[in-house]
C-alpha cells in the first residue's frame, strides 16, 4: 500500500513539475554546469554495465536533466546501483514543490538550494522516501512562520517522533528512525536534516569525528535562515537557535566539519574535495582555532612529497585519525583546528614517524620518517584538550518555560505512539498461537518481538508465515543472528528470502556464516534467491567444490574503484553484480553474500577485517581471502601475546577501548584491532593467539579535566613465539585535589514515592558524614542519558562504596521526563530530589563553571564542604571517572 501511495504521489509531482518546471535551468551558471556535465560523463564512462543511467533515455525537461546530472555526477556507487532514476526524479519534483509552496523558497540562492536542499543523501544512511512523507506532515505546520521559527518548529516535530538512544554504527533511514521512535545522534541529525530539506530549508549535518576532552563523537545540524547558518541539536528542541547541550563541548572541539554533496564553491575552508562531496571545516564556528603547517622529511632532512599525514585525537584509548592529508611537492600540508593537542602521524613507502603538536602554540611541525616496521619504541605522551570557551544566546524564563511545556506535550505524543508497540504480554499472546516452538524458542521470540519496536508487524508476519511452513524454529534462529537494529527495521521480504533460500549445510558456523543476512554494515536486501537464479547451476557447484574459483572471479570480474564511494556506504550485493564496479568493502560484502547464497560459510573477521570462508571439502578448513592474488590462504600463522599489568588503587582491571587498544601497523599506518570491550584479565592476562606482524599498543588515563596521560609502545608478533609486554597505565599524583567548596547544609526537596516531601532536608542530614555525590540532571537530554548509563554500569561498585548519591531535578517538568526504568543498574544509594535551594548555582559559582544550565553536573564532595571532582555536560565514562576518584580518596 505504501508503494502505491508513493507511486501516485510521484505521478502527481511529475505533473506539477512538468507544468511549472518547463525548460528553465537547474544550474544557471554555465561554467558550473559544464563542470557538472564533465563529471557526469566521467561517471558514466566508469559504469558502463547494468543500464544504470536508463532514466536519461526518457523524456526530461531541461531542469530535470540538469538536476539528475548533478545528482548522478556526485552520488556514491550504491545510490546509483540500488535506486532507480524515478526515485531521484520524485525527489527533484518534491524539492521543486517545496520551493514553490514555502514562503522562503524564492529567497534561497541557487547554489545553497543545489547543495543543501536537493540532495537525498545526508550521511551514510539507507535512503528512503522521507522527503515526500515528511512534507505532507510539516507543510501546514510551518508555512506561515518566519524561516528561523520554522526551523525550531521542525525540530519540535522531530522530537515528537524520536529521542536519543545509543545504537550500533549503521545509520537507519529517516523513516526507520521515526518508526522506531529513537536513534543515536547521527540518526537524529539525519532525521532533522531530511525534515528541514523536505520543506525547502537548507540544512547540513555537522560532525565532530571525535571529541578532544572525552571519548565518543557527536553529530548535530546547521540550518540556513535568511542568509545565515545556525546550529541546533537534532530532536532536542531549544527556545532559540544556536543553543544546545553541546555548546560547551563544541567550544573544546578540535575539529568540526560537514560534507557537502557535490563540487562545492562556498566561502568555507575546504579540507578535501572528493568525487562525491566537498568536505569543509567549520570548527571556527564553535571554537577558537589555529593553523598548523606539517612538514614531512626523510632521515636526511629532505622534504617528502606524497606522504600520508594523519591528524589524530586520543579517543576510546587509541589515537584516532580525524583528518588525513597528503603532502605537496614541498613536503607540507596544513590544517586549521581547535587549540589543543593532536598526534601527527606521517608515513610513506613503509616508513613512518610521529610527533605531538599543540595547535595555537606551534605554527609549524616537522615530522621525520625515521621508523619502519619492526622498530621498537615506547614513550609517554601527555595530551591536553582545548579550554572551554562557550558563548550562549540569551533565553528568557518565559521562553524556557514554554519550551519545557511543549517538550512534555511532544513526549506524550511520542509515548502514545510507542504504547502501540508489543509489550511482553502481547508478544507472548501472539507467540502462543505459533506452532513448532520449544519453550526456550518461544521465550526468544517474545524478546525479539518486544525489541522490534515499531517494526513488530513485519516480524509477526514473518513468524506467522514460517510457522505455517513448519519453519518457526529456524525463523527464531534467523532472528537471533541479526543485530538489534535489524529487528527494528528489517523488511519481511529480506527475512523471507534468507529463511527460504539458505542452503542446508551441516556446519557449526551455519547460523552466523550461512543463515545470517548481515555481513557488515550494509542495508539488508533479499539477495540469496537472486544469486541462486543468476548463477548457473554447474558454475555454482564448481564454486562450492573450489571456493577459490569464486575468489578469482571477483578479482577478474569486479573493477575496484574506492574513489567512487569515498563515504564507504556499502553497495547491495545485487548492485555489485549489476555494475561489476565496487569499492573494496562492497566487494568483500558481495563475496560473502554470494558464498552464503551457494552454501559456502563465509564472513568478515570482526577483529582483523579479513574476508574468510570455510571449505567444506577440506575438512572445514578456514581460509583468508587474498583478492589481489585471486587466492585464498589458510588463516595466517600466529604467535602468543600476553600483557602484564599490576593493579593500582585506582584501576584493578583495564578495559579495551576504555584504557587500552592495539593496532596493527601495516605499511607505516595503524589499523585498529576490533576486540570486544574486554577486560585485560580476559583478553591479555593469559597468552592469546595474534596474527604475526608489527603492532602498536596505546594506553591512556583520562583525567577529570579531559586531559590524557598516554603511553605508546610497539611490539612484534612472530609465528610460534611468545610475546610479552607491559600494559602501562600512567597515574597522576596531582589529579585528585580540592577544586572548590559546596555547603553540605544546602537544602533540597527530596522525593518519596515520586512525590516531593513537605519539608526540605539538607545534604549533611541526607548523606551523613563523609564523601557523597551530587548530580544535577537534564532528563531526556543525551548528556544526562550517557552519564546515568555510565554510572549504572558501575552501580555495584558505587553501592559497595556505601556513600549516597543525590540526583536532583531542576524542576517538576524535567522530572516528568525522567524514567528510572531506562537506567537499570543505578546504585541503591541514590536519593532523588528537586533543586529548590540553588545547589546548581552554588556549584557553578564555587568550582567556576561557565554555565549552570549545561547539564548534567556531577560533583564528589564531603561534609567538610570540599569538592574533589566535577564533571559538566557531555562526558563518556563518567562512572569510571567517579570510581577512579573515589578509589584515590
Amino acid at each position: 500500500m505504501k508503494r502505491i501511495i508513493l507511486f501516485c504521489l510521484g505521478l502527481c509531482l511529475v505533473f506539477l513539475a512538468s507544468s511549472c518546471g518547463g525548460n528553465s535551468h537547474f544550474i544557471t551558471d554555465a561554467s558550473y554546469r559544464a563542470r557538472v556535465e564533465q563529471d557526469f560523463e566521467l561517471k558514466k564512462s566508469l559504469l558502463p554495465r547494468g543500464d544504470l543511467f536508463a532514466v536519461f533515455g526518457t523524456e526530461l525537461t531541461t531542469y530535470e536533466r540538469e538536476a539528475l546530472e548533478f545528482l548522478y555526477a556526485y552520488m556514491p556507487l550504491p545510490d546509483i546501483t540500488d535506486f532507480s532514476g524515478q526515485f531521484y526524479l520524485d525527489n527533484i519534483h518534491a524539492s521543486q514543490r517545496a520551493a514553490q509552496e514555502m514562503p522562503w523558497g524564492k529567497s534561497i540562492p541557487e547554489d545553497v538550494f543545489r547543495h543543501y536542499v536537493l540532495p537525498v543523501r545526508i550521511n551514510n544512511e539507507q535512503l528512503d522516501g522521507a522527503r515526500m512523507v515528511f512534507y505532507d506532515e510539516l507543510k501546514d505546520r510551518v508555512k506561515d512562520l518566519p524561516m528561523a521559527e520554522a526551523i525550531l518548529e521542525v525540530n519540535h516535530w522531530c522530537h515528537e517522533k524520536a529521542v536519543y538512544q545509543p545504537s550500533d554504527a549503521r545509520t537507519s533511514s529517516p523513516l526507520a528512525t521515526v518508526r522506531t521512535a529513537f536513534g543515536r545522534c547521527g540518526e537524529e541529525s539525519t532525521l532533522l536534516v531530511a525534515a528541514l530539506r523536505s520543506v525547502g530549508i537548507p540544512a547540513r549535518q555537522v560532525y565532530t569525528p571525535r571529541w578532544a576532552h572525552t571519548d565518543d563523537n557527536h553529530a548535530w545540524v546547521e540550518a540556513w535562515a535568511d542568509g545565515e547558518w545556525h546550529f541546533l541539536g537534532a530532536c532536542e528542541p531549544e527556545p532559540v537557535l544556536d543553543l544546545g547541550w553541546f555548546n560547551a563541548p563544541a567550544s573544546r572541539g578540535m575539529l568540526m566539519h560537514t560534507r557537502v554533496f557535490g563540487y562545492y564553491q562556498g566561502k568555507e575552508d575546504v579540507m578535501d574535495i572528493t568525487p562525491n562531496h566537498t568536505e569543509i571545516n567549520i570548527t571556527a564556528n564553535y571554537a577558537p582555532t589555529a593553523d598548523l603547517t606539517v612538514r614531512v622529511v626523510d632521515e636526511a632532512g629532505n622534504p617528502v612529497s606524497g606522504a600520508c599525514v594523519e591528524f589524530k585525537l586520543f579517543n576510546y584509548a587509541e589515537f584516532y585519525t580525524v583528518v588525513t592529508k597528503q603532502t605537496g611537492t614541498d613536503g607540507t600540508c596544513g590544517l586549521n583546528a581547535g587549540k589543543g593537542d593532536m598526534l601527527i602521524w606521517a608515513s610513506k613507502d613503509g616508513r613512518f614517524g610521529f610527533s605531538k603538536v599543540t595547535f595555537g602554540q606551534q605554527p609549524e611541525l616537522t615530522v621525520k620518517l625515521d621508523k619502519k616496521g619492526g622498530d621498537a619504541f615506547a614513550l609517554d605522551i601527555d595530551v591536553v584538550p582545548p579550554a572551554e570557551n562557550a558563548v550562549l544566546p540569551e533565553v528568557t524564563p518565559e521562553q524556557r518555560a514554554e519550551n519545557d511545556r511543549r517538550m512534555l506535550v511532544e513526549d506524550s505524543i511520542r509515548n502514545a505512539y510507542t504504547s502501540t508497540f508489543l509489550d511482553e504480554a502481547r508478544a507472548k499472546a501472539f507467540v502462543d498461537k505459533l506452532s513448532g516452538l520449544k519453550p526456550a524458542e518461544a521465550e526468544e521470540a517474545v524478546q525479539y518481538l518486544v525489541a522490534s519496536y515499531g517494526n513488530h508487524e513485519a516480524l509477526c508476519s514473518f513468524l506467522t508465515q514460517a510457522s505455517a511452513e513448519g519453519k518457526a524454529a529456524l525463523a527464531i534462529r534467523l532472528l537471533g543472528v541479526i543485530s538489534a537494529k535489524d529487528l527494528r527495521d528489517v523488511s519481511l521480504d529480506v527475512l523471507t528470502d534468507h529463511l527460504q533460500h539458505t542452503p542446508d549445510v551441516k556446519t557449526s558456523r551455519y547460523a552466523q556464516a550461512l543463515l545470517n543476512p548481515r555481513v557488515g554494515t550494509e542495508g539488508l536486501t533479499p539477495y540469496k534467491a537472486f544469486f541462486q537464479r543468476a548463477i548457473d547451476k554447474d558454475l555454482a557447484e564448481a564454486y562450492r567444490q573450489q571456493p577459490q574459483q569464486l575468489v578469482a572471479w571477483c578479482r577478474d570480474s569486479i573493477t575496484i574503484n574506492d574513489t567512487l564511494n569515498v563515504r564507504r556506504v556499502p553497495m547491495s550485493p545485487e548492485g555489485v553484480w549489476k555494475a561489476r564496479v565496487a569499492d573494496r568493502l562492497s566487494r568483500d560484502i558481495f563475496f560473502v553474500s554470494v558464498a552464503r547464497s551457494l552454501g559456502i560459510p563465509a564472513w568478515i573477521d570482526g577483529v582483523t577485517g579479513e574476508v574468510c570462508y570455510q571449505d567444506m571439502n577440506q575438512q572445514g578448513a578456514v581460509y583468508d581471502v587474498n583478492f589481489l592474488a585471486g587466492l585464498a590462504e589458510q588463516v595466517p600463522p600466529s604467535g602468543k601475546v600476553a600483557a602484564t599489568y599490576t593493579a593500582t588503587s585506582v584501576l584493578d582491571d583495564p578495559k579495551y577501548y576504555t584504557h587500552f587498544s592495539i593496532s596493527k601497523c601495516e605499511n607505516g599506518r595503524l589499523q585498529l584491532q576490533s576486540y570486544d570491550e574486554a577486560l585485560w584479565s580476559a583478553l591479555l592476562k593469559q597468552p592469546r593467539d595474534m596474527a604475526e606482524g608489527y603492532y602498536v599498543m596505546v594506553s591512556g588515563t583520562r583525567l577529570a579535566n579531559g586531559g590524557v596521560l598516554a603511553h605508546v609502545r610497539s611490539f612484534n608478533v612472530e609465528s610460534g613465539k611468545p610475546t610479552r609486554l607491559p600494559l602501562v597505565m600512567r597515574e597522576s599524583k596531582d589529579e585528585i585535589q580540592v577544586i572548590g567548596s559546596f555547603n553540605a547544609e544546602t537544602p533540597f526537596t527530596p522525593l518519596a514515592d515520586g512525590k516531593p516531601a513537605v519539608e526540605p532536608t539538607n545534604f549533611l542530614t541526607a548523606c551523613g558524614r563523609g564523601y557523597y555525590v551530587v548530580g544535577i540532571l537534564g532528563p531526556g537530554q543525551e548528556p544526562t542519558n550517557h552519564a546515568l548509563k555510565d554510572i549504572a554500569k558501575l552501580g555495584k561498585d558505587l553501592e559497595n562504596w556505601g556513600r549516597k548519591m543525590v540526583l536532583l531535578f531542576p524542576n517538576e517538568d524535567s522530572y516528568k521526563r525522567y524514567h528510572v526504568e531506562d537506567f537499570p543498574g543505578l546504585p541503591n544509594t541514590v536519593i532523588y530530589g528537586f533543586d529548590t535551594h540553588g545547589a546548581a548555582e552554588q556549584i557553578a559559582g564555587e568550582v567556576k563553571l561557565r554555565n549552570k544550565s549545561s547539564l548534567p553536573i556531577f560533583i564528589i564532595t564531603d561534609t567538610f564542604n570540599r569538592v574533589v571532582f566535577v564533571s559538566q555536560g557531555y562526558t563518556i565514562g563518567l562512572g569510571e571517572q567517579l570510581m577512579r576518584t573515589i578509589k584515590a580518596l
